[in-house]
Formats: structure tokens, C-alpha cells, sequence
């Protein structure tokens, strides 16, 4: 079990490159953190993909879904084209290539997005790409969470030892966690929100002996917070600042 603050960039260096991209995770990678967290869809032919949002604003289709699309139409549109017209043009990142680039330089959170429009077949073909791609892995250094507990019981119906990590929303509440925890003891860990993040949640998960991840802290008081209640993965858009606060904290 992670037992020391972790510091994994969201998305990548999301203020510095278009989320989810190489030039994102590249340049997360230039300063000294454990970890990466992404995001996983499917394309409409079932190819795992990195993309966050629930419509394609960014690419300039603002009604589709990232799923009404086949891949080989998405790897001709420019997924970095919204953040700076300087950056050189990017394609989709596949969750193949993107293991294959990182998986052995830090720490991966897979974030499973399965949405409410999506058929119950759809989502558990997207847990059953994103298991057989990162292989049979029961370590701390690939993660997968979910918003959506459905597909983290069907994920540990496939992978029994398979770490998985319940992504909480904002309004869940110390019971809410409460009965996750005594009806789904399989999870490995709970990802929860800044806001909800106190001594009485932290030691509520640490009587399970369950990981604690916290999204998403940028500010200082966030940051401090987090590092103060040792939470296990801090997850942050602005990673460097967090290792230098973690780092000034253990100088002291």
C-alpha cells in the first residue's frame, strides 16, 4: 500500500499543453512526480482512447460524443488545435500507446469515464479493453478508478486483484463512504474531493486500510490540506507546485 503523498499530474501538464497529449505528459514528466492520472473512452469501432469531456467542444463538434466517432476519423482531427495554435498538431492518444510510453517512467491512474447514456454492453467492453491492455496487474504503479461503482464491480468480477480506486463525487458524505466500504470491500482505495476531505474521512478509510486519493488540488490551502492529512495521491493541475510544498513540508 502507498503509505507517502504521491504527487500525479491531472490529465498531464494541463496548463501547459492540451490535456491528455504526449507534449502533456512529456512535460508533467520533466519535474520529479509519481504519477500521471488520465482518462479513458472508447472511439465508435471500441478503440481505447484518452479524452475527458462528455462532448467534443475542444475539436469544434460541440453535439458528439468522443463514441460517434470511428478512430481512424478522430486521428485526423487535432486534439491540441483549442490550447495554443503554436503547439504542434496531435492526434488522439490511444491507451496502447500511452502505456507503452509511460507505464514504466511513474505511476498511472486510469480514470474509466463511462457515461449514463452509454448501453451496459458498451461499458463493460471499455473495463474489459482497458484490463487486457494493462495486463494482469496487481501493484500499486497502474490504477483504475470510476466515478460509476457498476463498472468497478464488474471490473473485479473480471480481475479479482485488479487495484481499484472509487472515485467519490463532491456531495458523497462520510455515510455515503461508510456503506461503500462495507458492502464493496474489494476497492483498493477511494479518490475524493478536495471538499470532502477531513480527519474524520481520513480515518475512516485508514481503519479500512484502503489507499486515499484527492482531486483536484491547485491552491496552496488545497495542497496543504491534502499533504497535512497524508493522504496517500495528490492529484493536481499544477504538480510542480505541489512537490514544492511536499518537498519544503519534509525540509522541515
Amino acid at each position: 500500500m502507498i503509505r507517502k503523498t504521491h504527487i500525479f499530474a491531472h490529465r498531464g501538464a494541463n496548463r501547459h499543453a492540451a490535456e491528455n497529449t504526449r507534449t502533456a505528459f512529456d512535460l508533467a514528466l520533466q519535474n520529479d512526480i509519481n504519477g500521471m492520472e488520465t482518462d479513458i473512452q472508447l472511439s465508435r469501432d471500441e478503440v481505447p482512447l484518452l479524452f475527458h469531456d462528455r462532448y467534443m467542444n475542444k475539436l469544434g463538434m460541440p453535439d458528439s460524443h468522443i463514441d460517434d466517432l470511428d478512430f481512424d476519423v478522430l486521428r485526423t482531427l487535432d486534439f491540441a488545435a483549442h490550447f495554443k495554435p503554436t503547439l504542434p498538431a496531435e492526434g488522439p492518444l490511444r491507451l496502447k500507446d500511452f502505456l507503452d510510453r509511460y507505464r514504466a517512467r511513474c505511476q498511472l491512474l486510469l480514470e474509466i469515464k463511462n457515461r449514463d447514456w452509454e448501453e451496459q454492453a458498451r461499458k463493460e467492453s471499455k473495463i474489459r479493453h482497458t484490463l487486457a491492455l494493462v495486463g494482469a496487474h496487481a501493484g500499486d504503479d497502474i490504477l483504475m478508478s470510476s466515478f460509476d461503482l457498476p463498472s468497478l464491480i464488474y471490473a473485479h468480477q473480471c480481475s479479482p486483484k485488479f487495484p481499484l480506486v472509487y472515485n467519490m463525487e463532491p456531495e458523497h458524505t462520510i455515510a455515503d463512504a461508510q456503506s461503500v466500504l462495507d458492502k464493496q470491500t474489494f476497492l483498493y482505495g477511494y479518490c475524493l474531493h478536495i471538499s470532502r476531505l477531513d480527519k474524520t474521512m481520513r480515518d475512516l478509510l485508514r481503519s479500512h486500510n484502503k489507499v486515499i486519493a484527492v482531486y483536484t488540488c491547485n491552491s496552496e490551502a488545497e495542497i496543504r490540506q491534502a499533504l497535512d492529512l497524508e493522504v496517500d495521491i495528490l492529484i493536481s493541475d499544477v504538480p510542480e507546485f505541489a512537490l514544492q510544498l511536499r518537498d519544503d513540508a519534509a525540509r522541515t
